[in-house]
């Protein structure tokens, strides 16, 4: 087994509040080509794979000369297919990029990266800050809560921990968002593929659950900024609005 470092973006067709959202182009690029092409920027990543149940996905990767694996259709969640075609990658660590966050900061994707090489390692995720009310208040914004020595306690659609003064939570800088991203050694990520749904796993609609139920410790690295994931039409819109506004500032 190599030392590599490899990334899977797992990309499904069938979203419900958003149809075919990876291959939406209102920005004359593929949703999926953002994300590809952020992750392809991180140093410390050799190798950058597709992991989709659907052809036109996997078509539309390879016409930007991406790479693109197709992969059962039945799985379960993103991670589930990312393990599936892991199984054909030469690597030591694997990190998971949802195929909705076109903004992910390569330089955060190498903290992962770098973690991943720790003697303990198992799984690094991301986490920024919360810094307004409206988005601690979104059951669209995934919340974590982190212990002392690092690792996610508990991730949530909820707002927690919960205050009646949003302000003096915030100063206290325990509300945290989280990005969807995650490393995993090799060994991890298949023992994880192999575990139990959680009880809790389809009620937060949160797959990290089930490795914190079946004590797989999770470890939370502050990202230095944050990663808008396209849920909802209205998310498509503003990103696509800010891309037209860079685009302007460029030319």
């Amino acid at each position: 087994m190599s030392g590599a470092v490899a990334a899977v973006i797992p990309a499904r067709i069938g979203s419900t509040r958003l149809p075919e959202k990876p291959l939406l182009r209102e920005t004359g690029k593929y949703l999926i080509q953002h994300v590809y092409e952020r992750v392809r920027a991180a140093r410390h990543i050799e190798r950058v794979l597709v992991a989709t149940d659907e052809p036109r996905i996997a078509e539309a990767v390879r016409s930007f000369g991406g790479e693109a694996v197709l992969t059962a259709r039945e799985h379960q969640s993103g991670t589930d297919r990312v393990a599936e075609a892991a199984r054909a990658l030469d690597a030591r660590a694997i990190i998971n990029v949802q195929g909705d966050e076109p903004e992910i900061d390569p330089e955060d994707l190498e903290r992962v990266a770098l973690d991943l090489a720790r003697p303990d390692a198992q799984i690094v995720t991301l986490a920024v800050e919360i810094e307004d009310a409206a988005t601690w208040l979104d059951p669209n914004a995934v919340k974590v809560v982190v212990g002392a020595g690092g690792d996610a306690l508990y991730f949530t659609r909820a707002p927690v921990p919960w205050s009646a003064d949003f302000e003096k939570a915030r100063a206290a800088r325990v509300l945290l968002k989280h990005l969807g991203v995650y490393g995993f050694t090799r060994e991890t990520l298949f023992r994880f593929a192999r575990l139990p749904p959680a009880p809790l796993e389809p009620i937060e609609r949160l797959e990290q659950l089930r490795a914190l139920h079946h004590g797989v410790p999770i470890r939370v690295l502050r990202a230095g900024s944050d990663s808008i994931g396209i849920d909802t039409a209205e998310d498509y819109r503003r990103f696509v609005d800010k891309q037209r506004a860079q685009t302007r500032e460029r030319s």
